[in-house]
């Protein structure tokens, strides 16, 4: 009997040691939100803008008009009177080929002429004697007809000689190589003393270059190029140029899409006023395609769990130092803004660092730098 009472006991006092235990456990479970330090996190205000939709393109400058220059006739160069690099408008003298063999020509045809006007003047005297002689019924009229034919030849032989000299003197003036246009010697292939050929030489003596407007060559990929229209404004950068964004107007679309690469060539005149960018320049930037005003945007970096495709993410809302996390539907992007179409509205602050510490309610720190 002694025996069952002290058993009881023991297992009274067991008991009661695992109930204190449980106790103890449960009061020491995790600490609420509440108690938790706040997570350092930097924030960007919601805006509203004007939202530039655009195609992202690459390409490169070339000169609008440029003009490979090369001698009409042959000849040797006598004097050349440009260099590279320097300005020229059109008619300047660009190079001189050895004229004398045909400004001798020129003399002995002027010569010619001289001679054929004497003989002219022969001819309508002797016509003219003929006419009285004719009103006296002196000569025949067939003598007569044959003193109007030799004014007639006469005065085709100065013709002739005319048009000689005329084809000699143009010869002449294509000796002198002269600039078709305004612009720079973009290149100079020939120097005193070279033998020149006429036109069907491959190699220009000159190259000349209009940096003025600038042609802007891209590629869009087919699904974009419907988007496209000759006018809409195309923004873009080069490495020549850092730091500085330039702007151009599309101009020509190719009607065709090339099958390799699925893209059309694209064409923007670019005004080349301050004469800093190059032909032959690779290019960067984007072809406006819409403009829509009071545009709701985040920046990038706001966005978690971003599914592109199916438009949706969620965004951490700061109200005074707690957070708030919604899904939004996202929309265009325009360079590192997203359009945010539900879910946020202007003036609400936005985690764009620190999201991956914290969740639904979690007190926050906003700390400088991100947009704050």
């Amino acid at each position: 009997m002694i025996r069952k009472v002290r058993q009881c006991a023991w297992l009274a006092a067991g008991l009661a040691i695992v109930s204190g235990a449980a106790c103890s456990s449960q009061g020491a479970g995790p600490a609420p939100a509440a108690a938790r330090p706040p997570v350092a996190v930097t924030v960007a205000e919601v805006t509203s803008s004007v939202l530039k939709e655009s195609v992202d393109v690459v390409g490169s400058l070339a000169p609008k008009f440029s003009a490979d220059v090369k001698s009409e006739v042959t000849g040797t160069v006598t004097a050349v009177y440009v260099t590279e690099w320097v300005p020229v408008k059109k008619g300047d003298r660009l190079a001189q080929l050895d004229a004398r063999e045909t400004e001798a020509s020129i003399e002995a045809l002027k010569t010619m002429v001289a001679q054929a006007r004497i003989t002219e003047q022969r001819a309508r005297r002797e016509f003219d004697r003929a006419q009285q002689l004719k009103e006296f019924g002196l000569i025949t009229q067939q003598n007569l007809d044959e003193a109007k034919t030799a004014v007639d030849a006469a005065e085709a032989g100065v013709n002739s000689a005319n048009a000689q000299v005329k084809t000699a003197e143009s010869k002449l003036a294509k000796l002198l190589i002269t600039s078709p246009m305004d612009g720079v010697v973009g290149a100079r292939g020939v120097s005193v003393g070279d033998r020149v050929e006429n036109m069907g030489s491959d190699d220009p003596l000159f190259r000349i270059v209009d940096n003025r407007v600038l042609d802007l060559t891209v590629a869009v990929p087919s699904s974009r190029l419907s988007q496209v229209r000759v006018g809409q404004a195309l923004e873009f950068t080069t490495d020549t140029v850092p730091g500085r964004t330039f702007l151009g107007k599309v101009m020509f679309i190719n009607p065709a899409i090339d099958e390799a690469s699925r893209s059309a060539k694209v064409i923007a005149e670019v005004v080349n006023t301050d004469g800093l960018l190059r032909g032959g320049s690779f290019a960067k930037g984007s072809i406006v395609v819409a403009t829509r005003p009071d545009v709701i945007q985040v920046p990038r970096e706001a966005l978690a769990n971003w599914d592109v495709e199916k438009q949706t993410a969620d965004i951490f809302v700061v109200t005074g130092d707690q957070v708030e996390k919604k899904s939004v539907k996202t929309g265009s992007t325009s360079g590192a803004a997203v359009e945010v179409i539900s879910g946020v509205k202007a003036g609400d602050q936005v985690v764009t660092r620190g999201a991956f510490a914290i969740g639904q309610g979690d007190r926050v720190s906003v700390v400088k730098g991100g947009g704050a």
